[in-house]
């Protein structure tokens, strides 16, 4: 199961994404069958699912009508994106919170926060419970432990060379050559 963005832009939607954007820095989801592998892409909302259970229940192209593994795919893997790897079985957003993920500025990992029913942003499951200690009504219908604030790796062979990360890391092993 994968997010990704299209690479030569920065993290996000355009080049206008300022430092601190709130806005998600995914452009697109995709699932890959468990019988042929090739990538499908998919809505959020039901990515979210799939990837809810997915350990449990694969995906396989044949859940969609009209679609079978001797179709073509709808993604290929390679460089036109930046893939980021989510991790399996996270619960789907409790109604009323979604559930977004922006792209450090070096391009190492994606960091996700949820927007509660409030408009507030939860970074870590203590924003949660100060939430719920806040808002009381909630505490029967979510808790801390339905959401995952684990950062999703990004494929670092799909990231740009002109990228941040790949520049800094260029530039330390050269210092550390420069030492020898």
């Amino acid at each position: 199961m994968t997010t990704g963005s299209t690479p030569g832009s920065p993290p996000s939607q355009g080049s206008q994404r300022k430092r601190g954007s709130t806005e998600d820095s995914v452009g697109l989801y995709a699932v890959q069958c468990h019988k042929c592998y090739k990538w499908s892409t998919v809505p959020k909302e039901e990515f979210e699912t799939l990837r809810e259970n997915f350990t449990k229940d694969p995906w396989f192209c044949s859940r969609r009508p009209d679609c079978s593994c001797e179709d073509d795919a709808d993604i290929e893997y390679d460089n036109s994106h930046i893939w980021v790897f989510d991790n399996p079985n996270i619960p789907k957003p409790p109604p009323g919170t979604e559930r977004l993920v922006i792209m450090r500025s070096d391009y190492s990992e994606m960091d996700p926060y949820y927007v509660m029913p409030n408009g507030k942003h939860a970074k870590c499951a203590g924003d949660v419970d100060k939430f719920l200690e806040a808002n009381p009504e909630y505490k029967n219908r979510m808790s801390a432990s339905d959401f995952s604030f684990a950062p999703l790796k990004v494929v670092e062979e799909t990231v740009p060379r002109n990228s941040g990360r790949k520049a800094a890391k260029a530039k330390k092993q050269k210092a550390r050559h420069k030492s020898d």
